[in-house]
């Protein structure tokens, strides 16, 4: 059984779960007479407080939510929506960035390209992953599948989740820059449809190069941003510790972004986030998508196209 992680302001919440769990143990002994209807009482004051605080989530606590280590990652989502999965390893040109997962699978009976960020779930995979930061070679592997998706007509599915771009030097001696650039164009120039969900951050640059789609979803907890929270304060008032005004001012939520137009639609997570239930947030999601796609049917590549590009140049307009 997963011990659960709790963030801080899950305190409250923490504790009468912490009763809840004692009160359990003590029942299946068969200890105390009152102990079901105490029980029963208490499970309801714990749901009660965590959908009441999940509710009133602040943008920094948003933040957290979205980086909880327990939130589900791309490598779940694919096990459960994809099934007969090929891996693409490699950009041809340098190395392979395992930042950067795709390749091609079935999705509901229908062929498609899959491309994600890993962030790793244990330490060792985080590594591996390098947190889900890719270097020019990850969005060079990312070109190469969308080219390949756009030959077959293939759709295809981002499940976005990174801090951005990983800022080394070796990566920017290797022309990261324009890596993010191509794999945009790329996304751009597809003609089949391409439907990106940010599962956790959607972190700047890093972020659009895979993002860049005709449909573009957001769990109701994830954040997506020109930069994170933390460097934004950085960069604002030279004072990292001031993450939460960054996060209150930059307007990173799904349900501040739905209203700007920057995405289509947001995925509801439980009470709680996404780790609370992975198999239910799972099976939204892939619910959401296969609507998505749904929209592009008998469309031809031309017009998946000039959709896409008028959804972005669209953007900004009304404000």
């Amino acid at each position: 059984m997963t011990v659960r992680t709790y963030l801080d302001f899950e305190k409250p919440v923490a504790e009468l779960e912490a009763k809840v769990e004692e009160l359990r143990a003590l029942s299946s002994r068969g200890e105390g007479v009152a102990i079901g209807e105490e029980l029963t009482r208490l499970e309801i004051k714990a749901q009660k407080a965590l959908a009441d605080l999940y509710l009133a989530l602040t943008p920094w606590q948003k933040t957290q939510v979205a980086r909880h280590q327990q939130r589900p990652h791309f490598g779940d989502y694919l096990a459960g929506l994809i099934t007969d999965f090929s891996p693409l390893a490699g950009d041809r040109a340098f190395a392979d960035d395992e930042a950067i997962v795709g390749g091609v699978g079935r999705f509901r009976g229908r062929s498609v390209c899959v491309i994600g960020q890993e962030k790793g779930a244990d330490t060792e995979a985080r590594i591996r992953h390098n947190f889900g930061m890719a270097r020019p070679e990850g969005y060079r592997k990312a070109v190469r599948l969308i080219d390949l998706a756009d030959r077959f007509d293939l759709p295809v599915i981002s499940l976005v989740d990174t801090a951005g771009a990983f800022p080394g030097v070796d990566a920017e001696e290797r022309g990261q820059a324009e890596a993010i650039a191509r794999s945009t164009e790329a996304c751009l120039a597809l003609g089949a449809p391409n439907v990106a969900v940010v599962i956790g951050e959607g972190g700047s640059g890093g972020a659009v190069a895979i993002a860049t789609c005709n449909r573009v979803l957001m769990l109701e907890h994830s954040i997506y941003t020109v930069a994170s929270p933390e460097a934004s304060a950085s960069i604002l008032w030279r004072d990292a510790a001031r993450r939460q005004d960054a996060a209150q001012n930059m307007k990173i939520t799904a349900q501040d972004l739905l209203g700007f137009g920057i995405i289509d639609g947001i995925i509801p997570e439980p009470s709680g986030g996404a780790h609370r239930d992975p198999g239910a947030v799972i099976a939204s999601t892939g619910d959401a998508i296969a609507a998505a796609l749904e929209g592009f049917r008998g469309m031809s590549p031309d017009e998946v196209r000039a959709a896409r590009a008028d959804k972005f140049l669209a953007m900004g307009r009304k404000l």
